[in-house]
């Protein structure tokens, strides 16, 4: 498991034995490091470990594309409860953001990455956050492997691909009396048509939102939301097999 190194504004996720090379010095990470300890580098700069907390995994894990952020992560957790003793289907790892934070909260997951060299750094990320024992990222299509994984139905199925609808019209066989479908989606194309497959493959409690965060301006005049751009991410689609 990797831990974070700061010094001021620097932050590094590093894991223990690795060595890093800045302008700051080169950082040799001890084997037997702990959060709290301080390294110094070979310029004599010192760093201070820090245990991962779960937005750090957004922050810090090997980018392969747009991670899904901490507040989507959130309320995909809260909505379907997941966490010790589920087990959760994931279809489109990427960077690992949310088959990471499932596992953080005691969930054993299995995510299928399509794409070989994301896949490779997902596991990566999922060593470096200390879950690798918890998930088990898979190489390949969900959709090939549908007649096995219903074999041992989960307890919750998360989507985040392309063709989510398409793995939708198999939720109630993928999933357990009472397990959680949570689909995230990018476009309105995609969710009216996972919204629809939800529906029409028999799903309870089927509900969309859009998610959306505006932060708050204070300042000597008043406060008020901010007049930025709209924090809109994506589209949630829940639903439930009775």
């Amino acid at each position: 498991m990797g831990l974070l190194f700061l010094h001021e504004d620097r932050e590094y996720l590093l894991a223990p034995g690795e060595t890093l090379e800045t302008d700051l010095g080169i950082l040799e990470v001890p084997e037997d490091v702990a959060p709290g300890d301080t390294v110094e580098t070979h310029l004599g700069t010192a760093f201070t470990a820090r245990a991962l907390r779960g937005p750090d995994l957004f922050h810090h894990f090997e980018r392969t594309g747009a991670p899904m952020l901490p507040r989507d992560v959130g309320l995909i957790l809260g909505e379907t409860g997941a966490g010790t003793g589920d087990r959760v289907l994931d279809a489109g790892t990427g960077t690992g953001v949310l088959a990471a934070a499932l596992a953080r909260a005691g969930a054993d997951v299995v995510t299928y990455e399509r794409d070989a060299e994301f896949a490779a750094v997902a596991r990566e990320n999922m060593a470096l956050g200390g879950v690798a024992d918890r998930v088990d990222v898979r190489t390949g299509d969900v959709r090939d492997a549908l007649d096995e994984l219903a074999e041992a139905p989960f307890d919750v199925l998360t989507l985040d691909t392309e063709d989510a609808p398409a793995v939708v019209e198999h939720a109630p066989d993928l999933l357990v009396p009472g397990g959680f479908l949570a689909v995230y989606t990018p476009f309105v194309e995609q969710t009216r048509a996972a919204n629809e497959a939800a529906r029409e493959a028999g799903l309870a409690d089927v509900t969309t939102t859009e998610t959306i965060q505006r932060e708050m301006d204070f300042d000597e005049r008043g406060s008020r939301p901010s007049t930025a751009p709209v924090g809109h991410t994506g589209f949630l689609t829940l639903a439930r097999r009775e």
